[in-house]
C-alpha cells in the first residue's frame, strides 16, 4: 500500500517521526507540494492513502488520482479538500477535531496578555538601550492594563473557546458568549451567554472562537467594529476569514478599536498588500497558537489512530 504525505513539514519539522504511519505501507513525505493541481497529481501518483495539511485537493486532483480511497487531513479544518468529489469518487476524508483546544487557548491568553503588556517592544527598547538612558527607575511606552474585573467576549463556545474562558476566569475576567446554542450549564456569576449585539457593545477583549462558515465569514467588519467600545481590543486565533481585513485596519488607523492580535488571517503566508501588516497597535503571529510540540504529538497520534481504524473497517472522525 502506497502512502503519501502531501506537506510533512508543517506537523512535523523534524522533532517527531512518521514510524506510526509508515507501518502501514510504502511511505512518502513531501515537506511541501506546490499549490498547482500539477504537482499535488504528481506528488499524489498511485497512493492509495493520501495526507494533507493545507495543500488543497479540488475536483481535478481527485479526478485525476485513480488509486486513491483514503485522505486524512492533518488538521481540524477540512476545506481544503473538495468533500462532494470525495463523496461521488468513494474516498473516505478522515479529519482530527481536538488535539489542539488547551494549546490555542493559552495562546490566546497569551496574545490578551501582550496586549495589555506589550512585553516585546519593552523587551526590544531594554536591548536597544532605552533603560539605560533612562532618568527614571521605570518607564513604559504603552499603557499598562490589568484584566481583572475586565470582560472578555467570546464567539464561538466550542472546545477552545470553553478553555479560553476558564483562563479568562482565572485572571479575574467576566465572561460574556455568543454562541449559536446556549449552554445554561456553563453559566455562573462570571460567565453568560448573551446576544451578539451585547456582547460586542459590552466586551474589553473580543476573542474569536467560531468555525468558519458562510454566515460567519467576514463577521467582523465595520458594522460590527461601530458596536464595539473604541477602547475594545480584538483577539482572533480561530480562522483569518472572520474578518474583514480592511475595515479592521481602518479601525485601528482610526482609533475607533484600540488594537488586535491576530494569528490567522485571510491568506496564509501572509502577503505584502495585506492592510493589517502596517496598521496601528496590531500584532501579528504566524498562526503559530495549533503547534506547540504536545499538540503536533496530539495530532499525530490520531492521525495514525485513523488510519488503523480505517485499515480494519471502523472509520473514525469522517467528515464525508
Amino acid at each position: 500500500m502506497k502512502i503519501v504525505v502531501l506537506d510533512g513539514h508543517t506537523l512535523n519539522p523534524g522533532d517527531l517521526n512518521w514510524k506510526g504511519i509508515s507501518q502501514f505501507g510504502d511511505l512518502k513525505v513531501f515537506d511541501r507540494t506546490p499549490y498547482d493541481d500539477k504537482n499535488i497529481i504528481k506528488n499524489i501518483g498511485d497512493a492509495e492513502i493520501v495526507f494533507t495539511n493545507k495543500t488543497p485537493l479540488n475536483k481535478t486532483v481527485l479526478s485525476k488520482s485513480k488509486a486513491l480511497k483514503y485522505i486524512g487531513v492533518l488538521a481540524t479544518g477540512y476545506n481544503v479538500v473538495d468533500i462532494e468529489a470525495t463523496r461521488q469518487k468513494g474516498i473516505v476524508v478522515t479529519n482530527v477535531p481536538d488535539y489542539s483546544s488547551v494549546s490555542v487557548a493559552q495562546f490566546t491568553m497569551a496574545l490578551i496578555l501582550e496586549l495589555c503588556h506589550h512585553v516585546g517592544a519593552h523587551n526590544k527598547a531594554v536591548q536597544q538601550g532605552d533603560w539605560i538612558k533612562s532618568k527614571d527607575f521605570s518607564f513604559w511606552n504603552y499603557p499598562l492594563i490589568e484584566l481583572a474585573g475586565k470582560t472578555l467576549g467570546i464567539i464561538g463556545f466550542g472546545k477552545i473557546g470553553r478553555a479560553t474562558a476558564k483562563l479568562a476566569e482565572a485572571f479575574g475576567m467576566h465572561i460574556l458568549v455568543y454562541n449559536r446554542t446556549v449552554y445554561p450549564e456553563f453559566e455562573n456569576a462570571n460567565l453568560k451567554f448573551m446576544p451578539l449585539d451585547d456582547v460586542l457593545h459590552n466586551s474589553d477583549f473580543l476573542s474569536l472562537h467560531s468555525p468558519l462558515t458562510s454566515e460567519t465569514n467576514g463577521m467582523i467588519n465595520k458594522g460590527s467594529i461601530d458596536k464595539m467600545k473604541n477602547s475594545a481590543f480584538l483577539i482572533n486565533t480561530s480562522r483569518g476569514p472572520l474578518v474583514n481585513e480592511i475595515d479592521l485596519a481602518e479601525a485601528l488607523n482610526h482609533d475607533t478599536l484600540a488594537g488586535a492580535a491576530l494569528d490567522v488571517i485571510s491568506a496564509e503566508p501572509m502577503k505584502t498588500n495585506n492592510p493589517l501588516l502596517n496598521a496601528k497597535n496590531c500584532i501579528i503571529t504566524p498562526h503559530i497558537a495549533w503547534a506547540p510540540k504536545e499538540a503536533r504529538q496530539r495530532l499525530m497520534q490520531t492521525t495514525i489512530d485513523n488510519l488503523k481504524s480505517y485499515l480494519e473497517g471502523n472509520p473514525v472522525n469522517v467528515v464525508n
